[in-house]
């Protein structure tokens, strides 16, 4: 069986890199909203027009959003584990 502190640190260390990544997602949301309302979307050339880039802004935004609220999720969870586990050693103690 594996140590009861391994696995909470890995839960840990997957809620901090889901916040990581949403944290990712929103900057690149606000590059892509940003480079809609800058000359560079219209010039010839340039990958996509504005519409585009605001989709995309869109896009990563709510994917962020997705991604953070997993992130609070698994560290709910993991927290409700670790008192769970926390109050079966109390119990065995007494």
């Amino acid at each position: 069986m594996a140590n009861p502190l391994s696995r909470i640190l890995e839960l840990a260390r997957m809620g901090r890199n889901l916040y990581i990544l949403a944290a990712t997602l929103g900057a690149l949301s606000l590059l892509s909203i940003g480079l809609s309302f800058t000359n560079i979307a219209q010039q010839p050339g340039s990958p996509g027009d504005a519409s585009l880039w605001r989709t995309m802004g869109l896009g990563f935004f709510v994917v962020g959003l997705f991604v953070a609220l997993a992130g609070v999720l698994s560290t709910l969870f993991e927290q409700a584990e670790r008192r769970d586990e926390q109050s079966r050693r109390a119990k065995r103690r007494h």
